[in-house]
Parts: C-alpha cells; sequence; structure tokens
C-alpha cells in the first residue's frame, strides 16, 4: 500500500483559455491533515474536483489511494468523503435521521447504522441534540454534522472545502478540536482548502501553496517558514536612540528595523551573523537585556511566497 494518499504529476486543467491548474505536483502522505493554501481562485476547488474525478484533466497524472479517478472514478468516490460548496443536509429532518438517510445510500445494515451514527454525534457533540430539526441549529452544529455525514461509511480519505469558513472564532477552534481528533481515532487522511492560514498552521502536517493554479512550495509549515521567511532578532532592553537605529538600519545584513514598544525588531538578510549585529548595538551605547531569535508565522511566510512569485 502507499504512503501516499494523494499524488499528482503535473496535473494540468484548462477552462478554455483560462488555465486554473497549472502543473500541479502533489505528494500528500497518508494519515494525517494536509492544507492546500492559496488565495480566492488559485484553483484549489478545481484541484479537489479533479482529485475525486469529478473533472478530467488537460493533461497530466492523479493517484487518489493508489487508484486513477478518471479511470476508477466510483471506486474512488466510494473510499472518499467530501464536503465541498453545500452541507448536503435536509433542514426539516432531524440530525438522526440526516445521518440514517445517508447510510442507507450507502447501503450500511442496521446495526452498523445505528452504530456508527451514535458514534460519530457523540464524537462530536451532537448526541443530545439528535432528535432535533437541523433548521433549527447553528451554522457551526450544521457544519459539525456535515462532516460527520461525510464520515458515515469510514472512508480512508476526507475532502472538506473551507471547512470553517464563516463559523465564529470559538465554533472554528472547537471544529478544529474535532477535525484532530477524527485524525488520531479514525486513522484519515483530511485534504483541506484554506486561506486561512493561522487555521492551516494549528492542523496541518503538511501544507502546499499555489497561486493561479501553480504551486508555489510544499512541506510541513516549520518547513515554509524557514524556506520563506527572513531570519528576525527581538532585543529587549535600553538605549535604542534614532540615532542607534538609523546606523542600524544602515548595516549591510539588516533588512528592517524598528522600535515596537520596549524592544527592537529587526529582520535580517539571508545568513547574517546576529552576533556581531549584537556586539554593534552594545558599541553603540545600547543596554542589552535580552535578544530572542523569533519565528515568523505561517501568514508571514506565505505573503513572503507570494511576493516572491509576483517578482519573479
Amino acid at each position: 500500500m502507499s504512503t501516499f494518499a494523494i499524488q499528482t504529476d503535473q496535473l494540468t486543467r484548462d477552462f478554455g483559455s483560462l488555465r486554473a491548474v497549472d502543473h500541479l505536483t502533489l505528494q500528500v502522505p497518508a494519515g494525517q491533515i494536509f492544507g492546500l493554501l492559496g488565495p480566492n481562485g488559485a484553483g484549489k476547488t478545481t484541484t479537489i474536483r479533479l482529485l475525486l474525478g469529478l473533472l478530467p484533466p488537460t493533461s497530466g497524472q492523479v493517484r487518489v489511494l493508489g487508484m486513477d479517478p478518471l479511470q476508477q472514478g466510483e471506486a474512488v468516490r466510494q473510499r472518499c468523503g467530501a464536503l465541498l460548496e453545500h452541507a448536503g443536509l435536509y433542514e426539516r429532518l432531524s440530525a438522526e435521521d440526516n445521518l440514517e438517510f445517508y447510510a442507507r445510500i450507502w447501503r450500511m445494515d442496521a446495526a452498523a447504522r445505528k452504530a456508527r451514527i451514535q458514534q460519530l454525534l457523540e464524537g462530536l457533540g451532537l448526541w443530545e441534540r439528535r432528535k432535533e430539526a437541523v433548521g433549527e441549529w447553528s451554522r457551526g452544529m450544521k457544519q459539525k454534522l456535515a462532516i460527520a455525514r461525510v464520515l458515515l461509511h469510514r472512508p480512508a480519505l476526507v475532502f472538506l472545502d473551507e471547512p470553517t469558513a464563516g463559523l465564529d472564532v470559538p465554533t472554528a477552534a472547537a471544529l478544529r478540536e474535532d477535525l484532530l481528533q477524527m485524525v488520531e481515532q479514525e486513522g484519515i487522511t483530511i485534504f483541506l482548502t484554506t486561506h486561512n492560514l493561522s487555521e492551516a498552521e494549528k492542523l496541518c502536517a503538511g501544507v502546499a501553496v499555489i497561486r493561479n493554479g501553480q504551486l508555489l512550495a510544499q512541506g510541513s509549515p516549520d518547513s515554509l517558514r524557514l524556506r520563506a521567511s527572513k531570519p528576525r532578532l527581538e532585543v529587549f532592553g535600553r538605549g535604542f536612540g534614532d540615532g542607534l537605529l538609523q546606523n542600524l538600519q544602515r548595516q549591510p545584513e539588516v533588512q528592517t528595523a524598528r522600535r515596537v514598544n520596549d524592544h527592537l525588531e529587526i529582520t535580517l538578510h539571508e545568513r547574517a551573523d546576529s552576533a556581531a549585529l549584537v556586539r554593534l548595538l552594545l558599541e553603540q551605547g545600547a543596554q542589552i537585556e535580552e535578544v530572542r531569535k523569533s519565528s515568523p508565522s505561517l501568514e508571514e511566510a506565505f505573503l513572503n511566497l507570494l511576493e516572491e512569485e509576483h517578482v519573479a
């Protein structure tokens, strides 16, 4: 069995003169949450449709769970769950009846249906409200139920398109915890699209960044931060006057330097000697209490990647 749930090689999809996905090569390890990141219109949803065999590629190769979605689309979809634009819920039905309906579509026997529905509703904190009509529920509860729907038949791979879009902060945080728990308990792979970089940083073991259908980078969030972001120092102390700041900004290894409340924030060029820079500050009369090498966020790395691609 392949260690990759998804593999693409030069995957391309055109709509007339518009190239929505442009020679995209991805490898998504099995058993983790993987995020496809990009601005709106980057080609994320089109990529999911290609992976599910709902669209034929213009060119390139795709393997999903070891199968070709174009030739074995039905078999791929049998082993996948997908939550795309619509939740697929019947609002006049109760939560329990919604899942019962879909479990019958999957031809689950009565005992398996009952056990699985209870397991999912309990796991997502919905069991006590299972008899209520879904139309009375909040958006966050409906989203949880929609995720239960796609997990009913125990898929090996689940596609989620912007799963927390439109949810308030506490509800989105609770849903993220539920997703992490599902991966741990069910051993599934989740492939999600998002433009919420904070969410990707909290959820994803691996990410890929695309723009205009092209892959800009792929790796762990940490590796992308290291690749796309400049090293940065935070220097705490006293004596950070205007003259010192101006002299600091003239140093070739310094990209930017500024005062932020009680400290200096210095962004360095690649391979800059931070120790030499600290010595310079001391020579200039600064009284240094603490120096921190700060980690840039995934959002900063993402913006730097987009800027580099735009300049190129």
